[in-house]
């Protein structure tokens, strides 16, 4: 039976956004997104960690290509959201409300897609704040 081990890499990106739900009224959004709804939207440093699990090719030695690995996280999310509007300049939230969670689910979608190799198990860390970060999947 082959063994699993895990790969890590970490990215960091810089982006604005606004939490906000326009079905609600100003007085509701300030109430449940407070300093978050500004109207004029505020930034985070995201730090990202990418965790890939499989099997080690006996041909290579490599879970995956960690290059490989870090082409598609730049080509799919730091092209994608880094200094970027999430709100205004990143289709997936047009209409999707750009929290942690939201952005670690649409980071995680993408990567998936890309890898395209359903034997290896994916998992997306996004820290917000050095004392705030979601793990998608939980």
């Amino acid at each position: 039976m082959n063994k699993k081990v895990a790969v890590f890499r970490k990215e960091h990106f810089n982006a604005a956004h606004r939490l906000h739900r326009a079905d609600w009224s100003d007085e509701k959004n300030d109430a449940v997104f407070g300093k978050c709804n500004n109207p004029n939207f505020h930034g985070h440093n995201y730090n990202l960690d990418i965790k890939v699990v499989g099997e080690v090719n006996p041909e290579t030695g490599y879970v995956i290509d960690i290059k490989i690995l870090s082409d598609l996280i730049k080509e799919h999310v730091l092209d994608a959201f880094d200094h970027k509007n999430l709100n205004l300049d990143v289709p997936e939230f047009k209409e999707l409300n750009p929290t942690a969670e939201n952005i670690a689910i649409v980071i995680y979608e993408k990567l998936e897609r890309a890898l395209n190799n359903h034997e290896l198990d994916l998992k997306v860390r996004l820290y917000e704040t050095e004392r705030n970060y979601v793990e998608y999947p939980g």
